[in-house]
């Protein structure tokens, strides 16, 4: 069985808009040995009206002076950077994985780019239309959940499922919730569709994360379920694959004082390098579900576990008795379980102290 957790070093928008930093942090994740580099790719006016404030702990990372439109906009990435991205990927052996936001970056990410897999942030959950556009395309999908109750959740896979297995039917809330509980739509779900657990707080309080909802999630929905996170730190992403998370997904960042939304919240790269190396030893660790006595332990047995011993010298013919009888290292002799089978049998040869009593 394989047990190791796909790690995706979340770069999103902390390249801040410049090529040169979205390649060396391409960099970082490849050195780090993550197994995905992951951006975001999106069109500033498309998904962000000009009315829309930022969210509080983008006014403490960026301040209140420009819009969350004007903020976005500066993190914007063309298609030909995104070119350079995807070869830079290959170069180093990582795999190029993006978000997109709206419905045209979809169809540049899948029809340009051939991207291998699809990212829907927990943002982008209830977007019908986008959720519909990316089944169309029948890539694969990670589906984040921050923000979502099992309602929601659920929900946006009667869209995926739709859109996977439907192309006649209008869309519809009836359409959508027939396809999820179609056995089609079931079987699509669990061919295409991996589930992140997800608290969306930069960085979020160790109290909000409820890392438990993980098995929650397995148990109502029947899919694989990993874990967005964005604590501070890497300690939780460790108890998340020990809870079973086959995804971790981390945002890093080259240097944490740079300026931007997210930075505050990620990752250095040598902090990268550590979380990727910890999560390695855990799912060693994790091993098998089986409960024995491994090979490591063979060697220890005899000098952890006891014998039975005489106490004191025994004559031959003497009763063995509680003051007589002993447990003690090695463990190669008759294990002390059968102590009391022993009482009251009578000693067939003479015993020195602390010699193993003999069948």
């Amino acid at each position: 069985m394989n047990n190791r957790v796909q790690i995706i070093a979340e770069a999103g928008v902390n390249h801040n808009g410049s090529l040169e930093k979205a390649l060396a942090l391409i960099d970082a994740a490849a050195d780090a040995g993550a197994d995905v580099v992951k951006f975001q790719t999106f069109k500033s006016e498309a998904i962000i009206s000009r009315f829309a404030s930022k969210a509080d702990y983008q006014v403490r990372s960026t301040g209140n002076d420009e819009s969350q439109l004007e903020m976005v906009r500066k993190l914007e990435l063309d298609e030909f950077s995104h070119s350079m991205l995807v070869a830079h990927c290959a170069k180093r052996a990582i795999q190029f994985m993006s978000t997109p936001f709206d419905l045209k970056s979809v169809d540049f990410l899948v029809n340009e780019l051939n991207v291998a897999k699809l990212k829907v942030p927990s943002g982008e959950i209830t977007n019908g239309p986008l959720l519909l556009k990316v089944a169309r395309s029948a890539k694969p999908v990670i589906l984040s959940t921050g923000m979502c109750n099992l309602g929601e959740i659920e929900m946006a896979l009667g869209v995926l499922a739709f859109g996977y297995t439907e192309h006649e039917v209008p869309p519809s809330i009836q359409a959508f919730e027939k396809a999820y509980g179609s056995s089609a739509g079931q079987s699509a779900l669990k061919n295409h569709v991996e589930l992140l657990h997800c608290t969306t707080e930069y960085p979020a309080p160790i109290s909000d994360i409820n890392l438990r909802a993980i098995e929650t999630m397995k148990s109502a929905f029947g899919l694989p379920v990993g874990y967005s996170d964005h604590t501070a730190g890497i300690v939780i992403s460790l108890a998340a694959v020990a809870l079973g998370a086959e995804t971790i997904e981390k945002h890093f960042t080259l240097d944490r004082n740079l300026p931007g939304p997210d930075h505050r919240a990620s990752l250095e790269p040598d902090e990268l390098k550590q979380m990727v190396k910890s999560i390695r030893e855990v799912e060693l660790a994790l091993g098998s579900a089986v409960k024995r006595s491994t090979e490591v332990e063979y060697r220890n047995r005899l000098v952890a576990r006891k014998s039975l011993v005489a106490a004191h010298d025994i004559c031959k013919g003497e009763f063995f008795t509680q003051v007589n009888l002993a447990a003690k290292r090695p463990g190669d002799g008759i294990t002390p379980i059968h102590y009391w089978e022993w009482l009251g049998k009578v000693a067939d040869r003479d015993y020195k102290q602390d010699e193993e009593i003999k069948s």
